[in-house]
C-alpha cells in the first residue's frame, strides 16, 4: 500500500507549482483532489490522487512575471555581498529595454521576484528572475535538463598538440569536489573563445573546468537558457518572457 504525501509536496513534484504557492492556494481553497476542495494546511493524500488548480489560482499564476536580464559584471544574482548590489536591483522602469513590448512596468512585480540560478559577480549575460514557482523548478529543480550556453574568452596553455585532449576532458571527464561531471559540449568559436553547452551548474563550474586543463577564463557570457536567447538585449536592461516563450 502507497503511503499518502502532503498535498503541497506533490504539487510541487508535479510541476503544478512551487512547495510555498501550494499552501497558499491550499490555505485559500483553491486546490481540489479528487474533485474535492481541500483547505488544510498539511493535507495528505495518495499519490495517483488527481489534483486540480481553480480558476482563481490559474489567474494568480498567469499574473506572475519572469524577467530576463543581461547582467552586468560586479552584481550579485541573488543575496546581496558587502561592497555589490543584487541584480534586482537592476529592474525598474528606466532601465527596460525600449524594444520590449510587454504591459507597463508595475512595481509589484519586484515581490517575490528571485533569481532561477546563479552567474557569478564576474561574469555577464541571460539571468531568469521569476515570481512563478514553476519556472523556477523547470530551470533549477533537482532533476532539470535544461542547456545553458555561455561563451566564454580564454588565455593559457591549452593549444597546438593539446587541444583535442583538452577538448575531450572538457566535454567528458572532468571531476569537481569528487564527483563526476555531466557530459557537456564543449568546442572553439575562435582562436582564443570557447561555447560550452552544460545541464548543471556547480559553483563557478566554467571556471574551475577550465583550470583543470591550464585555462583561465577571462570573460564569461550566458547567452541561452534552454530555448530563450539572450539576442540583443542590452547590459544592465531587461525586458519579460513573452507569453510564448518557453525555455
Amino acid at each position: 500500500m502507497t503511503e499518502p504525501v502532503r498535498l503541497s509536496k506533490l504539487m510541487a513534484e508535479r510541476g503544478l507549482c512551487s512547495r510555498r504557492e501550494a499552501d497558499h492556494y491550499i490555505e485559500r481553497g483553491w486546490v481540489l483532489v479528487d474533485g474535492q476542495p481541500v483547505s488544510v494546511l498539511g493535507t495528505k493524500v495518495s499519490p495517483d490522487c488527481v489534483i486540480r488548480l481553480a480558476r482563481e489560482a490559474g489567474q494568480a499564476q498567469r499574473q506572475r512575471v519572469t524577467v530576463l536580464l543581461n547582467k552586468p559584471i560586479g552584481f550579485v544574482s541573488g543575496q546581496p555581498e558587502p561592497g555589490y548590489e543584487p541584480a534586482v536591483s537592476l529592474i525598474y522602469g528606466e532601465s527596460r529595454w525600449r524594444e520590449d513590448r510587454g504591459p507597463a512596468f508595475d512595481r509589484s512585480w519586484l515581490r517575490g521576484l528571485a533569481p532561477a540560478g546563479r552567474l557569478d559577480i564576474d561574469s555577464t549575460g541571460l539571468l531568469v528572475l521569476t515570481q512563478d514557482g514553476r519556472i523556477a523548478r523547470q530551470l533549477i529543480g533537482e532533476n532539470s535538463e535544461i542547456e545553458k550556453e555561455y561563451l566564454v574568452r580564454v588565455t593559457g596553455q591549452f593549444d597546438g598538440s593539446f587541444r583535442p585532449d583538452g577538448l575531450r576532458l572538457l566535454n567528458h571527464g572532468l571531476s569537481l569536489d569528487g564527483k563526476r561531471l555531466l557530459p557537456a559540449k564543449v568546442s572553439w568559436q575562435n582562436e582564443d573563445q570557447l561555447r560550452f553547452v552544460l545541464r548543471e551548474g556547480k559553483k563557478r563550474q566554467i571556471r574551475r573546468m577550465c583550470e583543470l586543463v591550464g585555462l583561465k577564463v577571462v570573460a564569461l557570457k550566458r547567452v541561452r537558457i534552454g530555448r530563450v536567447m539572450l539576442g540583443h538585449l542590452p547590459v544592465g536592461e531587461w525586458r519579460l518572457l513573452g507569453p510564448n516563450e518557453r525555455f
